[in-house]
């Protein structure tokens, strides 16, 4: 299914990855609505071509009369930290916004949702991780409101004729990016360049894509793809570990730090420290990353470096 001319409704979309896939989606010629609360967001990345909502998408009724001339929906909206001091409150967020956009949906006639999921569904699991592996145990209340509202899409995309792709991410890195460990360590360097403080033990191990490569990814699937449910894992082959985070960054800020670890296998509460998901599903499907795991996130660290200097 080509995008092009098509209306396209992004929620997040002022977010990271959300307003990526808007430049892009516009560029391939969609008309684009995002829909964000900008708790995450920020409105100077909403391009002028885009049409905009400010909502909350807790609130049952925020999309009222705003699907009506949609195609497709892309879900990308969540409470995203995994450290939550308060879970019950970050599930019950997210898995309302997930009723509110499909019972517009049911309301409005659009058939067609893509979904971003996340490895954390999986919890600690043997590495590569297939999208058939089971059972799923996720360690954090982020991994099970994702899990939840994979089972919501499931529920609706088996019973009332609507169409799912849902992307299980492995850990998304690029321009704008914050929040994380790469932007982390650049700000800690600049701030102090003779130090850096890594949370755990330098150990943690995981698989980074590039932003462009993963909407590439998505963008790939919802055209070769068309079963009910279509549940595909993005990320790399390769994984790159905290400390070899810190050497990338350090290496392009022209630092030498020594290093503190706070001790522990997992940097915070509900982190999974070692994570590779297999990508051969997707790959069957004709899509390949063009980065590695480490070129990915030496790309991203210049991008951000030049973004916070």
């Amino acid at each position: 299914m080509s995008l092009s001319s098509r209306a396209v409704l992004v929620t997040g979309g002022a977010g990271f990855i959300g307003s990526h896939l808007t430049e892009r989606l516009l560029a391939d010629g969609a008309t684009v609505t995002i829909v964000d609360d900008l708790s995450n967001g920020d409105r100077d990345r909403i391009p002028d071509d885009a049409d905009f909502l400010e909502a909350d998408l807790t609130d049952p009724d925020a999309l009222d009369g705003h699907l009506d001339d949609i195609d497709l929906v892309v879900h990308l909206a969540a409470s995203k930290h995994v450290d939550t001091d308060q879970p019950h409150a970050q599930f019950d967020a997210n898995t309302r916004m997930t009723r509110t956009i499909l019972e517009a949906m049911a309301d409005a006639g659009v058939t067609e949702i893509a979904y971003t999921s996340s490895s954390t569904v999986y919890g600690e699991a043997p590495r590569p991780t297939p999208e058939d592996y089971a059972p799923l145990e996720p360690i954090s209340a982020y991994g099970a409101s994702k899990l939840a509202d994979e089972g919501l899409l499931s529920a609706r995309a088996h019973s009332h004729d609507l169409t799912v792709w849902n992307f299980r991410f492995a850990n998304v890195v690029g321009p704008r990016l914050r929040g994380a460990v790469i932007p982390d360590f650049i700000q800690k360097l600049q701030d102090d360049p003779d130090h850096l403080t890594i949370l755990g033990d330098g150990r943690q191990e995981k698989s980074y894509l590039h932003v462009e490569d993963c909407l590439d990814a998505i963008l790939h699937a919802i055209e070769h793809a068309d079963r009910a449910m279509n549940t595909y894992n993005l990320g790399t082959r390769t994984t790159t570990s905290v400390d070899r985070i810190a050497t990338i960054v350090a290496e392009e800020l022209g630092v030498d730090p020594d290093r503190e670890y706070t001790g522990g296998e997992r940097g915070w509460t509900g982190d999974v420290p070692k994570m590779r998901l297999s990508i051969e599903k997707l790959s069957a499907l004709g899509w390949e990353p063009r980065r590695s795991s480490d070129e990915a996130v030496r790309r991203a660290a210049r991008e951000i470096i030049d973004e916070l200097q």
